[in-house]
């Protein structure tokens, strides 16, 4: 079992001198982000369908154990039912596979408005999907986490083997903090809690791997009882051979690799896992903050 840690982003000018190394420049940033974290959560790929070119360079630039979690397009997912958009689908699914072995799960977020109504659609689009190509499904409409639609969603992905994607986003709208942070960080945090969805935390495995997104503070003490429960959550599952993919989001996202570092320690206290890249790079910066 594994688990890949990683952020929404690679492309961060807050990040050189932190994160990256000083002097780092924009075209160096997934090399050097590649070393440090073991997979990213691809939302450029929601908004267009990457070039070739573009691929290639994203193969060259990372190690074999590397993997990019695609998002679907907005195109497909956004547009209406999902089974008018099945050839578009299997378009964009041909081109990312071209990433080879660092091709990791892809992932469907659907719109507030794809409600349960919708379920016979979602089955026509997911009997469809390639069986060699895994997928994480995330549903935004409330209605999917009641009786009896929660538990026929959990038994369609079961039956296709794709998990259930987990958003977390408690940790922005815990108060604690607020006031002492920077008035640009406040305004962001503000953002985030109008567009991320406040949706329950209920964490179900429908797969044999588990897809967590996770929402964080900006000031790390904040996040405390939420990568405790996660850690323990991740070690559990992989205690039972189960890979898992998490991705740590911020306002602003300055701390998200932290987050990263951060549950990656708390994993590590409970069962044998792999160092995390970060960790064996020789230091040219300061240390980077820990909650422990």
């Amino acid at each position: 079992m594994s688990i890949y840690l990683g952020c929404p982003i690679w492309s961060f000018k807050g990040w050189v001198g932190n994160f990256y190394p000083k002097g780092t420049k924009p075209s160096e940033f997934l090399r050097e982000y590649s070393r440090r974290l073991t997979t990213i959560e691809g939302n450029t790929t929601f908004y267009a369908v990457p070039a070739q070119k573009t691929i290639e360079t994203w193969v060259a630039e990372t190690p074999e154990s590397f993997r990019f979690c695609p998002k679907i397009p907005k195109a497909i997912s956004h547009q209406g039912k999902l089974e008018d958009m099945i050839d578009r689908a299997q378009g964009f699914v041909d081109v990312m596979k071209q990433l080879g072995t660092r091709l990791g799960p892809m992932f469907l977020q659907l719109p507030p408005r794809y409600s349960p109504s919708l379920l016979a659609d979602l089955k026509s689009f997911l009997a469809v999907w390639p069986r060699d190509v895994r997928l994480a499904v995330e549903v935004r409409h409330l209605d999917w986490f009641e009786a009896p639609h929660s538990d026929a969603l959990d038994q369609l992905l079961t039956d296709h083997n794709m998990a259930r994607a987990t958003i977390d986003t408690r940790p922005i709208r815990d108060l604690i903090g607020d006031k002492r942070l920077a008035e640009s960080t406040y305004e962001s945090l503000l953002e985030a809690r109008e567009r991320k969805p406040d949706v329950p935390v209920i964490p179900k495995r429908t797969s044999d791997f588990v897809f967590v997104r996770y929402i964080g503070h900006p000031e790390l003490n904040v996040n405390v009882p939420f990568l405790d429960e996660w850690g323990n959550y991740f070690a559990s599952q992989m205690k039972e051979g189960v890979n898992v993919f998490a991705f740590c989001h911020s306002p602003e996202n300055l701390i998200a690799p932290d987050l990263c570092r951060e549950v990656h320690q708390r994993v590590a206290s409970q069962i044998d896992i792999s160092p995390l890249p970060w960790d064996e790079i020789k230091p040219d910066q300061p240390e980077q903050p820990s909650l422990f």
